[in-house]
């Protein structure tokens, strides 16, 4: 299977469809990676502060896979914003890798006014080879803005919660403006969008599960998507979303079902951390 990639601008290109570590237990880490591996994901996403890089590096190591066909994402956590540089080496060490393709602030916490020393770290993180792309997660069209005013550099990636009842268009707007990158996470909010009924049609019109029709929605609006699981049966389901394409009316009854900020189910960005 191959997933199609999109280009980032910096010059790179990321695979679109990912796999997210967020939650799963350090202890099972490895096994599930590998899973995810060997089903076909080639883009895995971890953190800092989900504790379970050197699962990740672990199962890295034990597939064999050459690491220029792999996509490895970790994220900076929030008390690290001021030492940027020695998170990394250490996110490097636990993961067994040279450099990382992709670095992220994990949060904007602007009540403690560090995420643009964090980013300005970042530029010269990429300047040293060890992150191949720079982005932030969370953040907002002003910090966003602010970090492109004050130091000259775009993020390459935005990773942020967005799924049907959370659509973030005009974030999104202010992404494809800026030639920044839409990374979703979150994509199935939890699971329970599946009850839709709308959603529901639309699966059952194309032979496919909800999660597949909401895993290909996120693909058609040109975003990476990076959903997580810990069963290899439901990983393989969750990949397979490439032999069908939703039509432009199911892309608006999609798009009707949108929340707004009520449909938030996670942290909101001037809350976590402050």
């Amino acid at each position: 299977m191959t997933i199609p990639t999109l280009p980032l601008n910096n010059g790179t290109s990321i695979p679109q469809l990912g796999f997210g570590v967020f939650r799963v237990d350090p202890a099972e880490t490895e096994r599930i990676v590998s899973d995810a591996l060997e089903v076909g994901y080639r883009h895995i996403d971890t953190a800092a502060i989900y504790g379970n890089e050197e699962g990740v590096g672990r199962a890295i190591a034990a597939s064999g896979i050459p690491r220029d066909e792999l996509w490895i994402t970790t994220k900076l956590w929030n008390g690290d914003q001021t030492d940027a540089s020695a998170a990394i080496d250490r996110s490097l060490t636990k993961l067994g890798l040279d450099a990382v393709d992709l670095y992220l602030i994990h949060w904007p916490v602007p009540s403690q006014d560090t995420y643009v020393q964090a980013w300005t770290s970042l530029v010269e993180i990429a300047n040293s080879g060890r992150a191949k792309a720079i982005g932030v997660s969370n953040f907002l069209v002003p910090h966003l803005q602010r970090i492109i005013d004050e130091t000259g550099v775009t993020p390459a990636v935005n990773q942020i919660e967005l799924h049907v009842d959370f659509q973030q268009t005009e974030l999104r707007a202010f992404h494809a403006e800026h030639g920044i990158a839409t990374e979703d996470w979150y994509p199935l909010g939890g699971g329970t969008l599946n009850d839709s009924a709308e959603l529901t049609a639309i699966a059952e019109a194309h032979g496919v599960t909800p999660a597949q029709a909401i895993l290909r929605w996120h693909l058609q609006l040109g975003d990476i998507v990076i959903p997580k699981s810990n069963h290899r049966e439901r990983m393989a389901e969750n990949i397979d979303v490439f032999g069908f394409e939703l039509t432009d009316a199911e892309l608006t009854t999609i798009a009707g079902l949108d929340q707004g900020d009520s449909g938030r189910r996670g942290g909101h960005p001037l809350q976590v951390g402050a």
